[in-house]
Parts: C-alpha cells; sequence; structure tokens
C-alpha cells in the first residue's frame, strides 16, 4: 500500500525530458492516484513563458505516461488550493527549485519538493537548440 492516496503536481512539461518523467515516477512511487496540472498556453503567456510544444500536445504526451492517472489544464496561480480540494489530494509535490512557495496548501495536505535531475532541464534543452536561419 502507498502512503498517499492521491497526489497532485503542476508543471509546464514543455520539450518533455527524463528530468519530468523521474519526477512523475517518484510521484507515482508514493501515491496511489497522480494527477498532473500542465499549464496552458495561456497561462505561460501571463507567466512571460513561450513554449515550444502546444498545451494539446504537451498534454497528450503527459496524458500517455502510464504512471499518470489524470491531466488537468493549470490556468492560473491561485487554482491549486480549489485543485487540492476538488480532487481530495493528500500530497503535492514540486521540484525543490520551488522549496517553500506552495506551503499555505499545507493545511489541506502534505507539501514534498523533490530533488531535480542534474544535468537535465527545459532551459538546458532551449539553450542548446540549434537555431534556425531565415
Amino acid at each position: 500500500m502507498k502512503q498517499f492516496k492521491c497526489a497532485i503536481t503542476y508543471g509546464t512539461y514543455d520539450l518533455f525530458h527524463i528530468g519530468h518523467l523521474n519526477l512523475l515516477e517518484r510521484i507515482a512511487q508514493l501515491a496511489d492516484e497522480v494527477i498532473v496540472a500542465v499549464s496552458t498556453d495561456e497561462f505561460n503567456a501571463l507567466k512571460g513563458k513561450r513554449t515550444v510544444i502546444p498545451y494539446p500536445e504537451r498534454a497528450r504526451i503527459v496524458a500517455a505516461l502510464r504512471v499518470v492517472d489524470q491531466v488537468i489544464p493549470e490556468m492560473n496561480w491561485e487554482q491549486k488550493t480549489d485543485d487540492v480540494l476538488k480532487y481530495q489530494c493528500d500530497l503535492m509535490v514540486m521540484g525543490d527549485d520551488w522549496l517553500g512557495r506552495f506551503d499555505f496548501l499545507k493545511q489541506y495536505c502534505e507539501v514534498l519538493y523533490l530533488p531535480r535531475t542534474e544535468g537535465i532541464s527545459t532551459t538546458i534543452i532551449r539553450e542548446t537548440m540549434p537555431v534556425k536561419n531565415g
């Protein structure tokens, strides 16, 4: 039996890589159900971010993973409390680069910040992508 019933996590999941998979697999080891809130293109624009892969494709990639039970859209910063309550999550997980930022959820569920996979990130992939000429 796993330690938690339902876990939720949030992210853009652009340029899906092994760090994303490692995080989701670690969450699946902790909880019976894994919900992933994938940031919409509109929400990313509000954050000043632009993705390479559009939201419907990013959500489809994440949903295809056997360790993921459900994908929902992340449309704003404020929805986290509502999501935890709506889906009855007893665990919220983020990468440790967000340490402390979501501690306000501790009144509703456990909050866990997991170490990121070293040497890989969407930023690193973007920075090493060839630039198109023309």
